[in-house]
């Protein structure tokens, strides 16, 4: 057969994700704070989007005409979602009509109601010179270069800068210091020493000693148990401090590990005590700290905003709208695109202000698309989860995104989409909607099946309940599950009980019977 070039016409289908399509795909996924982020990024960068309260992005502001009429409307300016039509929507599925972007009062409800280290010369000159060069060395100073005192005033005072004011007052010696800033550095997030001190010593290149001597002093600093290399050298540490480290305290912190399996006639032994001093030196040590430096952790971890809002109706239904406070309200400004489309000189430029026009409806539809694919979602899973916002987590359904993709006829991909990073806010509390998809237990009498996370609960329940002298082994607790019509198997109550932090029965019997 002869190999000759010829040209052939074929016709396929595939699936083309467009621009647009990635776009309203992107925004669906995003938390209410990167979608947050994602919108001031594209209002800096297009002069067509503005916000609904008039703040126009740059190259707007300041036009004739760009702001509207002067009794403060936005002539010509489409609302996200309600303006334009949808030319060139395939792909993407608008099923609510009613602008949840934009609206004041979104009570949209669906079927409304249902029921550096830097290592210096061997020697104390080099770590001297090393100290200087990190400090900056200003009238030998070894503290950093602060800023406008006023500034500094409300600023939350970090272990790092606790412990290093600390040590200027301690430590003299020049080279101690960067032993002791080596040291600082090497803290872990509870107060330990992460790494050892023939560590530091070869980073240094110094005696392994000295290392240990820096070590000591710095371990009689503020937080007491610091500088600690272990659980239970810090516990030591800090009785040492108190003048309580005698030596039946010694013995029983070098074996905590029978304190841990509540071994009382063990630790009577090794330390030569009778139960009740025995139960007074546990008593003791619980009063310690064991990670002294989350006493310095300022840390706040930021506040939840719910995506979804759903209140009680008067008539026992639920009415579920999106928070008006995590929607983007964004305007394509028409009437600045007419004005710099009259003024445009270049195919360029036109190129430029077509590109931002069609850019800037796309955006504002997607946040439309988006807000209503939210609001469907969960309304669905309020809808199928009542049990649990009227009685509690018992009566959570078993549930997957099956489910709630057949039931508002959208795909899986979407609905996995939609219910991630987004949170709801209940009268039970706030939940991400991640939270109501469980896996199913069978019922052992053929009933309804049952949600996995209310048989934790059970679990827990009955666990807490259980009486010292007749703790509860994983077999009683499938007897008792399966006469509640629970069907499920010994190792899954004991893979739920070890996922709750809940102990075996034979150590909860031991920790019961002991008094610790």
């Amino acid at each position: 057969m002869a190999l000759t070039p010829r040209l052939e016409l074929r016709q396929s289908q595939a699936l083309v994700m467009t621009p647009q399509l990635q776009q309203a795909i992107k925004l669906l996924q995003l938390s209410n704070m990167e979608l947050t982020a994602y919108v001031e990024e594209e209002l800096s960068k297009n002069p067509l989007l503005e916000r609904e309260d008039g703040e126009a992005a740059d190259g707007a502001d300041g036009a004739d005409g760009a702001g509207g009429s002067p009794d403060g409307g936005q002539d010509g300016a489409a609302p996200a979602g309600e303006e334009g039509g949808r030319d060139g929507l395939e792909g993407i599925d608008f099923t609510e009509t009613r602008s949840a972007a934009t609206t004041e009062d979104m009570d949209v409800d669906y079927d409304n109601v249902w029921n550096n280290d830097s290592a210096g010369d061997a020697g104390d000159g080099g770590l001297a010179d090393t100290a200087f060069a990190t400090w900056g060395g200003g009238g030998g100073s070894f503290e950093p270069a602060s800023g406008d005192l006023e500034q500094t005033l409300s600023e939350e005072k970090t272990l790092r800068d606790h412990l290093i004011g600390q040590m200027n007052m301690e430590f003299h010696d020049p080279a101690d210091r960067v032993i002791g800033l080596q040291l600082i550095d090497r803290l872990d997030d509870a107060g330990y020493l992460a790494e050892s001190v023939e560590t530091v010593a070869a980073v240094l290149g110094c005696p392994v000693a000295r290392v240990e001597a820096v070590l000591g002093r710095l371990q009689q600093l503020d937080p007491s148990g610091i500088f600690a290399r272990d659980l239970a050298e810090c516990l030591a540490l800090q009785l040492r401090e108190r003048n309580r480290l005698d030596p039946a305290m010694e013995a029983l912190i070098d074996h905590l590990d029978l304190l841990a399996k509540r071994d009382l006639a063990g630790l009577m032994r090794v330390c030569g005590v009778d139960r009740e001093d025995l139960l007074d030196m546990v008593a003791e040590l619980r009063a310690l700290h064991p990670k002294p430096a989350l006493a310095f952790d300022t840390t706040v971890a930021p506040p939840i905003t719910p995506d979804i809002l759903m209140r009680p109706q008067p008539n026992g239904g639920w009415s579920v709208e999106l928070n008006a406070e995590t929607l983007p309200r964004l305007l394509v400004n028409n009437r600045y695109h007419a004005i710099v489309s009259k003024a445009v000189r270049t195919k360029e430029e036109r190129h430029y202000i077509d590109d931002c026009f069609q850019s800037a409806n796309w955006l504002v539809k997607s946040l439309h698309q988006r807000a209503t694919t939210i609001l469907k979602v969960a309304a669905e899973i309020v809808r199928q989860q009542d049990g649990f916002f009227a009685h509690g987590v018992q009566s959570l359904r078993p549930l997957v995104l099956r489910d709630i993709a057949e039931a508002i006829e959208m795909h899986e991909s979407t609905v996995s989409r939609v219910t991630s990073n987004k949170f709801i806010a209940s009268p039970r509390g706030i939940y991400e909607l991640k939270y109501f998809f469980t896996a199913s237990i069978a019922s052992s009498s053929g009933g309804q099946a049952h949600s996995a996370e209310s048989v934790r609960c059970r679990i827990r329940e009955l666990i807490e309940a259980e009486k010292p002298t007749a703790v509860l082994s994983d077999d009683t607790l499938v007897d008792m599950l399966s006469k509640e019509g629970i069907d499920v198997a010994r190792r899954t109550v004991a893979k739920y009980r070890e996922s709750l932090g809940i102990a075996s029965s034979v150590q909860r019997r031991r920790n019961k019977t002991s008094g610790l």
